[in-house]
């Protein structure tokens, strides 16, 4: 929030003999209170944003959006790619002073990897020796540990080409232990938070607002140009952008109200970047009718994703023609999404013959009733009651629409409790295996009750293959089953699509990550 000064205030300003020197501010927009700051339960964009500014990671994104040392000066990989040896900078601080050592990324991870803990972000972990047994409560030895202070190794079960992408992910970043240890409690406030990134926590005035200030403590804090970053909560995209408007706020978040795109298009301050992501919808083939693949797929057939992109979704993005997202170059130098092609198509007459086969397999005179719940926000609401209406004109399928509260919305999600809903997907780290393994068998991000062998064969098997072209083309071959199957409806790939003001410089989108403050400038 701005305040006015009084004129009194100006004039003490105009006699003082040494002039004050204004903070620089960055202004910005949370969306919504982090559901967590401590880096192994904080598992989404709202946690990340402020997470990858006030902690660092052995290993950061960087300009190119390739991981690049950051807590560690540097790392060596052994010759069969098991062992990682990372080799810590001298002198590192934590915010309140502490030294920060090797021990505190095992003490990290080992946490993240407790079963007590119930991390979000365990599966990243699974590649690490012992990783998934000690995380299913099994016990044993982590491949994890602090040769001396400024030495930490890691060794893997399997060689995995995308094991630096994967630990820039904000849940492999340390916790002081010493702090952790006296007060377990010590994320969940700005007086108790202790990191070691570019900024501090300085103000958390929970569901509100946060306030990072520059931290003396980073190790490259002359590169630091901010001297805070206001970060609201507004979770309203056309709030947001009034705010942008009078200069409340620097940037808005992505994206921007869609019935301002026409508008804003050609503006110069409309920034449109890429995202590794999907907005989709998920079917529970654990529930009638969707137990039936012909069924599924004549919904999915039976939607225009193209009319839906084009006059409901708008924004500048693009339509969803397989799951993996574009902007993935394999070993031969050729995109993945160019590679795999178009999965699914729109299609009114074929979606009507396969609704008409589906039924007769189930032996139904008259299909169940079928209920498609989304968050209540009133993207997913125009959406929702656009795939109604296709649906509907397409197929003659009648559908309840269900809205729920975000939190009621996830948790039944998660507990398969819902027949027909609204998901997305944002990559974890640079890699389509990430966007793949959401899947497979048992997955917590599975969510559909939906199993196939081949599918978790070819997975798993891409996963530890040490041929770059056979990983390749065994990822390809999975998507296709997926969609195959079709326990999912991809929609349209995502993007990063906000204002900005000229003045702001330096900050860092990547296609896969979150925002990074670290060298940002506001003139």
């Amino acid at each position: 929030m701005r305040f006015g000064f009084s004129k009194s205030i100006f004039l003490c300003m105009a006699i003082a003999t040494t002039p004050l020197l204004a903070k620089t501010t960055l202004y910005m927009n949370n969306v919504e209170e982090p559901s967590s700051l401590h880096p192994a339960q904080g598992f989404n964009s709202n946690s990340w944003e402020p997470l990858n500014n006030i902690m660092e990671g052995l290993v950061r994104l960087d300009k190119d959006h390739k991981a690049a040392p950051a807590v560690a000066e540097s790392y060596t990989i052994s010759e069969d790619g098991l062992t990682y040896t990372f080799k810590l900078r001298p002198d590192l601080k934590w915010s309140n002073g502490d030294s920060l050592t090797a021990q505190d990324f095992v003490f990290a991870w080992t946490q993240m990897l407790d079963p007590k803990t119930a991390s979000p972000a365990a599966f990243l972990a699974s590649d690490i020796k012992g990783a998934q047994a000690f995380n299913e409560g099994k016990g044993g030895d982590l491949g994890i540990k602090a040769i001396d202070d400024r030495t930490f190794e890691v060794k893997l079960e399997k060689p995995n080409v995308a094991f630096l992408n994967i630990i820039t992910n904000p849940s492999f970043f340390p916790i002081n232990q010493k702090v952790a240890s006296a007060n377990p409690k010590w994320f969940t406030e700005a007086e108790t938070f202790v990191g070691n990134g570019p900024f501090i926590l300085k103000q958390w005035k929970h569901s509100q607002g946060i306030v990072l200030e520059k931290n003396p403590q980073y190790w490259d804090k002359d590169a630091v140009k901010l001297d805070e970053v206001d970060m609201v909560m507004v979770n309203d995209e056309n709030t947001s952008y009034q705010m942008y408007r009078s200069d409340e706020l620097d940037m808005t978040p992505s994206p921007i109200p869609a019935s301002m795109y026409d508008k804003l298009k050609d503006n110069k301050e409309l920034q449109n970047l890429p995202t590794a992501g999907v907005y989709f919808f998920r079917f529970n083939v654990g529930m009638e009718p969707f137990n039936n693949k012909n069924i599924r797929k004549a919904f999915a057939m039976a939607i225009n994703r193209d009319e839906l992109v084009k006059y409901v979704v708008k924004q500048g993005r693009k339509t969803a023609d397989g799951f993996v997202s574009p902007g993935f170059v394999g070993p031969n130098s050729k995109d993945f999404r160019d590679e795999s092609g178009d999965l699914i198509r729109f299609d009114a007459a074929e979606a009507k013959k396969l609704l008409e086969a589906g039924m007769k397999e189930q032996n139904y005179s008259k299909l169940p009733e079928v209920t498609l719940s989304f968050v209540n926000n009133p993207s997913d609401k125009k959406i929702a009651e656009t795939i109604q209406n296709m649906l509907k004109q397409n197929l003659g399928v009648d559908i309840k629409l269900q809205s729920m509260e975000s939190k009621v919305f996830f948790s039944k999600q998660r507990a398969s409790e819902l027949q027909f809903s609204r998901s997305s997907f944002l990559n974890d780290y640079a890699d389509p295996y990430n966007s793949l393994e959401s899947f497979l068998t048992g997955s917590s991000m599975n969510r559909t009750k939906w199993s196939n062998e081949n599918y978790d064969q070819l997975v798993k098997g891409a996963r530890n293959e040490v041929d770059p072209n056979k990983r390749w083309n065994m990822l390809i071959e999975a998507e296709k089953i997926l969609l195959e199957e079709a326990p999912i409806i991809p929609l349209y790939f995502y993007n990063q699509i906000f204002m900005q003001k000229p003045n702001v410089k330096g900050v860092l989108r990547h296609p896969v990550g979150w925002i990074d403050l670290k060298g940002a400038t506001k003139d």
